[in-house]
């Protein structure tokens, strides 16, 4: 049975793991590290995108990366219940142009037994930045 650690039910500790990991695992831009860490029928709203299935969430990740550059990502526990999370974060990335972006947004998480993220609903609004106002 495939598992991802910690498991549900949250505590405060388990659940700032958890959202630590996500954002180690979304920095490394690895599209199947990633990808890894949702149930492979993981349902997912990405803005005004909508998706179904880890290979689908996969797929989404290469195509952004691929269009997000030299992106990083912070992102902070927001609050927590037995096996939901909710965050707040913040990236920035260039385009190919070199138009640097910072990017806001909240998540809310719902995993299963098994540690592995069943739902994931993201809210984000884009700021174009300068260079030089880039804060990570």
């Amino acid at each position: 049975m495939e598992q991802k650690h910690p498991l549900p039910p949250f505590n405060f500790e388990t659940a700032t793991q958890k959202v630590q990991m996500a954002e180690d695992a979304w920095n490394s831009k690895d599209p199947e590290k990633v990808s890894l860490a949702y149930s492979v029928d993981t349902e997912w709203r990405n803005r005004d995108i909508f998706l179904n299935g880890r290979e689908a969430a996969k797929n989404f990740l290469k195509n952004k990366w691929e269009k997000e550059l030299d992106y990083k990502l912070k992102k902070q526990l927001w609050a927590f219940t037995e096996n939901r999370i909710a965050v707040r974060f913040e990236y920035e990335y260039r385009n190919a142009n070199g138009q640097w972006f910072r990017a806001y947004g909240n998540e809310n998480w719902e995993f299963d037994e098994n540690g592995l993220m069943k739902k994931r609903y993201a809210s984000i609004n884009d700021l174009a930045i300068n260079e030089e106002d880039r804060r990570l």
